[in-house]
């Protein structure tokens, strides 16, 4: 067999390589690196060693080392632990027809597993060097320990969106390394306590916080960008969220960690922008190797800006859809991912003109590729250029959705708006107005997520107060459909801090008992506030740390969370796979009311659909319902969004079985819910008294 030639420069020798897996893959006897660009005329390999400003080598690519538009050399007797790299690309520089190139950048890996230069949270490192963003090679050793993704059935999660710096942040975390990958390890048992089973975490990809000129106007700090909705790389975790300097080991670590405790980890992956933003954006990475292919351009060269934030990237290209499902199975395969929610999905349908393609190659592929099939795939379903498809957004039988219109319609039923009985409706039985044949799983329900108020704040603020963001109070929505209980801010007065408390258990209480899947925003369980801040993106400071003194303050607030998810958790009727159907009328003495969904009113049967109606109670029926079946899976779900006391009548339950309260959100805790089996039978069978705007939650047994 004849051996590849060796060239030499200076102390390096190196020879082809292997196209096949792009990026820097260590091998017996090197490093073997690998690029594709359709456009660029020459290419080379940047070598530093690690830490150091300057390369200590550069080696061209020679055209035998060139297969199609893929470059590709190994490098002989490198140690990966002391280099990082780096790539020059040479070819046109003509905007008008894409081509960005200049051979004065040495350009960031696409397929980077592992970047330097921001190695440590909030400080500057390399970035106002010649090369800010390192490319490092990773050798692969973790121990998982038979450790796979868990498959839990969507429709039986409880998801948390969390921020895996703003977790931890607080002085009052307790742990060893705030705002790290491994402090979140430390809170398993806190996650455990309230019950969810799968975390979603905001942004890990490689980002730069310091990408932000502003500053506070208030406090005159720098503000920083803390969500990391700006992705420098989509392959590398985040190094600033390790405790120790070793980001991939430590994300798997709490990988392993959570499903071990039975908590899925899912992703929140943007995939629709880069951090190079528009035309006066920097040069990093893809705008270098291949603008023209990587963002949606305009005819004059510029940027289509779909995403808010300067560029969009081209998902339907068939080069970049090669990156974007190699980074999934990425993920999926080295990770154990179980989950991906896709920040302003919508723009990964649109065609490379910029217009919504109604059968999306990317959207289809995930879908359907094998390495995917158990992966948990969920969609934002709009994006910042005006493109909404909540319940349009191509499925596939496979995408979920954010149901902004589960947000929507039960903040104006819970605040008082008239006409809002008959959305609510739909809204509880999973929406199936929107979803149809794709059923409950496919409505991911929120009321509050990282975007817009927190759960406090919902009930506090008519009004963003967005100051300190440093725009004037320009950005941020203006319309978050939210009452302030008739006080702006904070307030002193007794009657209204206990009507924002009731309204607090009232979101909950319909989140958590509405068919589909339920969301949790980080904090809400605790009564987190940002003063009103609907836009907090760029605060690394206590508006975004979750503050763990507030575990005790708020301790009954904790426990009346907990018990909504252990209720959901024992009720199968709560988390259907299909839709119930629908139930118009009678009594329950037979199995014909089995697996039904009923609506009512203040008189069973009865509901009142009337525009000025703001009452409504459904009853979730599963299982067998006849007298010799204890077992019978029954609920009764009370709404009083109006503002005075009322009673509602109440279903005859077959013998043995009584309505008992599970939570009752007009009494005062502890009485506001009760655990698992100590539910309150109520002495009178035929009724209950509502108070104003309250939930109450009935189970039979």
């Amino acid at each position: 067999m004849t051996s590849l030639p060796n060239y030499k420069l200076g102390n390096f020798r190196f020879r082809p390589g292997k196209p096949r897996p792009f990026g820097a893959t260590v091998t017996q006897d090197g490093i073997n690196f690998s690029i594709f660009s359709c456009f660029a005329t020459s290419c080379s390999l940047v070598l530093f060693q690690k830490g150091a400003e300057w390369p200590m080598i550069e080696i061209p690519f020679l055209e035998s080392f060139r297969t199609g538009d893929v470059y590709a050399m190994t490098v002989l007797d490198l140690d990966p632990d002391q280099i990082e790299y780096g790539f020059r690309l040479d070819g046109p520089f003509d905007p008008v027809r894409g081509h960005r190139f200049n051979a004065q950048h040495i350009l960031l890996d696409p397929y980077a597993r592992s970047i330097g230069g921001l190695d440590k949270w909030g400080e500057s490192g390399m970035r106002d060097g010649i090369y800010p963003y390192r490319a490092r090679p990773h050798v692969d050793d973790f121990d998982w320990e038979g450790d796979r993704q868990l498959n839990i059935p969507l429709e039986d999660l409880v998801i948390y969106e969390m921020h895996t710096r703003g977790f931890t942040a607080h002085p009052a975390s307790g742990v060893g390394a705030p705002g790290s990958f491994s402090a979140i390890i430390e809170k398993i048992p806190y996650l455990k306590a309230l019950g969810v089973n799968c975390i979603e975490l905001m942004p890990v990809f490689e980002f730069d916080e310091l990408d932000n000129d502003l500053k506070n106007p208030e406090t005159g700090d720098q503000l920083l960008n803390f969500w990391g909705y700006n992705p420098i790389s989509f392959f590398a975790p985040k190094a600033g969220y390790a405790a120790c300097g070793a980001p991939i080991d430590e994300l798997k670590s709490l990988v392993k960690a959570c499903h071990r405790e039975g908590i899925e980890v899912w992703l929140d992956v943007v995939f629709n922008h880069s951090a190079e933003g528009n035309e006066n954006g920097p040069t990093i990475s893809y705008r270098g190797i291949d603008n023209s292919i990587y963002y949606l351009l305009k005819p004059d060269g510029s940027y289509h800006n779909f995403s808010g934030v300067g560029n969009t990237f081209n998902c339907n290209h068939p080069v970049v859809r090669v990156v974007l499902l190699d980074c999934l199975r990425y993920w999926v395969s080295e990770y154990h991912i179980d989950g991906f929610r896709f920040d302003l999905a919508s723009s990964m349908g649109r065609d490379p003109e910029g217009r919504p393609d109604p059968d999306p190659p990317l959207l289809e592929v995930l879908a359907y590729d094998p390495l995917l099939a158990n992966t948990k795939l969920i969609a934002e379903a709009w994006d910042a250029g005006g493109l909404y498809q909540v319940g349009s957004f191509p499925a596939y039988g496979r995408w979920a959705e954010w149901n902004g219109r589960f947000r929507d319609d039960v903040r104006r039923f819970v605040k008082g708006d008239a006409g809002m009985v008959g959305a609510m409706a739909a809204r509880i039985q999973g929406s199936p107005d929107i979803y149809g044949d794709r059923g409950p799983q496919a409505s991911v329900n929120f009321i509050t997520a990282h975007d817009g108020f927190t759960l406090r704040d919902l009930v506090s603020y008519n009004s963003k107060r967005n100051l300190a963001n440093g725009e004037d109070n320009r950005d941020g929505l203006d319309d978050n459909l939210s009452w302030n209980c008739g006080w702006e801010g904070e307030s002193g007065d007794r009657s209204i801090n206990e009507l924002r408390e009731r309204q607090i258990r009232n979101f909950l209480s319909i989140l958590l008992v509405s068919q589909g899947v339920p969301m949790l925003l980080m904090g809400d369980e605790i009564g987190h506030s940002k003063g009103g801040n609907n836009n907090s993106y760029c605060h690394d400071d206590p508006i975004n740390y979750l503050d763990w003194r507030q575990l005790r303050t708020n301790t009954a607030l904790f426990d009346f969370v907990r018990h909504l998810i252990r209720l959901r958790q024992a009720h199968p009727v709560l988390r259907r796979h299909a839709y119930l159907n629908h139930q118009p009328g009678g009594e329950l003495n037979g199995d014909q009311f089995s697996e039904s969904v009923s609506f009512h009113g203040s008189e069973p049967w009865s509901p009142d659909w009337s525009y000025e109606s703001r009452q409504l109670a459904v009853m979730f029926c599963g299982t067998e319902t006849d007298a010799e079946d204890a077992a019978a899976d029954i609920l009764y779900l009370i709404m009083n969004a109006y503002w005075e006391t009322s009673a509602f009548g109440l279903p005859r339950l077959p013998r043995p079985l009584h309505w008992h309260v599970a939570v009752n959100t007009s009494m005062a805790p502890p009485q506001d819910s009760y655990p698992l089996g100590h539910e309150v039978l109520i002495d009178e069978q035929d009724a209950v008294i509502a108070g104003p705007r309250s939930v109450i939650i009935l189970v039979a047994r």
